[in-house]
């Protein structure tokens, strides 16, 4: 979808770098763990310690699907700056994760129109039952 992006340019005053051992931090979606785990990813052939409260295996796999991500950028599009290809592999991201969000918003308005309809449904046949 974001794959007419690869033809921008990065902004001039990108600041900082990507370099091996880059340690980030990573919430607690996917797990419940008190103490923050520490684990070793791959992505995009470089390596990552990511800090997190998540499980481990959650993180390597969200790692995987991030390293996914990007390399399907780089299949479509000959782009060599990484951090262009990071920034359409995320732009592909959100658009799913909207994407998502907008499907389940619908079906949660279909569920309540339905859960309404149902509960009107039961409220005439309780008054009926009571009026007899």
């Amino acid at each position: 979808m974001w794959e007419r992006f690869g033809a921008l340019k990065p902004p001039p005053a990108v600041r900082g770098r990507l370099d091996n051992h880059t340690q980030g931090d990573f919430g607690s979606a996917g797990g419940g763990m008190d103490a923050k785990n520490v684990v070793q990813v791959q992505i995009f052939g470089h390596s990552y310690t990511i800090r997190g409260e998540a499980d481990q295996d959650y993180i390597t796999s969200v790692a995987a699907y991030v390293d996914r991500k990007m390399r399907e950028i780089t299949e479509k599009l000959p782009v060599a700056s990484l951090s262009k290809v990071a920034i359409l592999a995320s732009l592909n991201i959100a658009d799913e994760l909207l994407k998502e969000r907008a499907k389940q918003d619908a079906q949660q308005q279909l569920l309540g129109d339905q859960a309404a309809r149902l509960n009107a449904v039961l409220e005439d046949l309780l008054q009926d039952g009571a009026s007899r």
